[in-house]
């Protein structure tokens, strides 16, 4: 019986060593994950090129880590090293993942690849006070609420499975949480961000584009964003890898 552990903010991210910190009294663990911060990466893999993977020192044990994305170390623990997890774990990231906008986080896009090899897994984020917490690998983050919630639900998990229908569980946590937070069941959603496309010029007079985006803020009650950005609660959002449309056929006889 073994955990994985991975994540999308690298191997030496701080919330990553939280989630080992806190998982470690549940059973043994295997830690592998990007070499380097791998945001935004969803569900890819690398194609065409190899996988570098070394092997690092990670408090008293080891971490493998790899050249790749989140799944390139995923697939390194379970077809590389031959490992069979009773669950996998991603994160803690630093930064929530919330809404229909989850698909390009490499932290929830890792737990999708887990669960389409029939593996439990859970997606854990923390909401950060500000975006540059994230790049300096969580630096002054307190993880105390985060590792509390993260090892209570791996441990139902692992003792009670995930229901009929549910592949995984995207949990956030808000910035202000406390272990007494109250946790709530969600759904997606969708949309978080306006994204717009902002043209800035380099000191040579060349154009170049920054992908932005405001934060929406309207949402809808029941929803993850309304849970973590109206009422400061934990989110657990069940997710399933079918994303097949839940309608009655009839409703398509026009394409027909």
């Amino acid at each position: 019986m073994t955990i994985i552990i991975t994540n999308d903010d690298g191997v030496y991210s701080k919330g990553i060593k939280a989630s080992y910190q806190a998982l470690r009294p549940l059973m043994p663990l295997i830690i592998s994950a990007p070499e380097s911060q791998k945001t935004g990466t969803g569900r890819g893999f690398t194609l065409y090129k190899p996988i570098r993977v070394r092997e690092v020192k990670f408090g008293d044990s080891i971490a493998y880590a790899t050249s790749g994305t989140p799944v390139d170390s995923l697939l390194f623990a379970t077809r590389g090293l031959g490992i069979c997890p009773s669950l996998v774990v991603s994160g803690i990231n630093l930064g929530e993942n919330i809404s229909t906008e989850i698909t390009a986080s490499g932290t929830v896009g890792v737990a999708l690849e887990a669960a389409s090899c029939n593996y439990a897994s859970i997606a854990v984020s923390l909401e950060v006070p500000k975006d540059m917490a994230k790049f300096e690998e969580g630096k002054d983050i307190d993880f105390l609420a985060a590792q509390h919630v993260t090892r209570k639900i791996a441990q139902t998990v692992l003792e009670h499975g995930l229901p009929d229908g549910v592949d995984l569980l995207n949990v956030n946590i808000p910035k202000d949480a406390t272990p007494a937070t109250p946790v709530e069941i969600t759904f997606l959603e969708r949309r978080l961000y306006e994204s717009k496309i902002e043209k800035r010029t380099d000191p040579m007079g060349r154009a170049y584009y920054w992908n932005l985006g405001d934060i929406i803020e309207k949402s809808s009650p029941g929803s993850d964003v309304y849970c973590i950005k109206n009422k400061h609660h934990i989110s657990i959002t069940p997710l399933s890898i079918d994303l097949t449309a839940k309608i009655n056929e009839k409703q398509l006889e026009y394409l027909l």
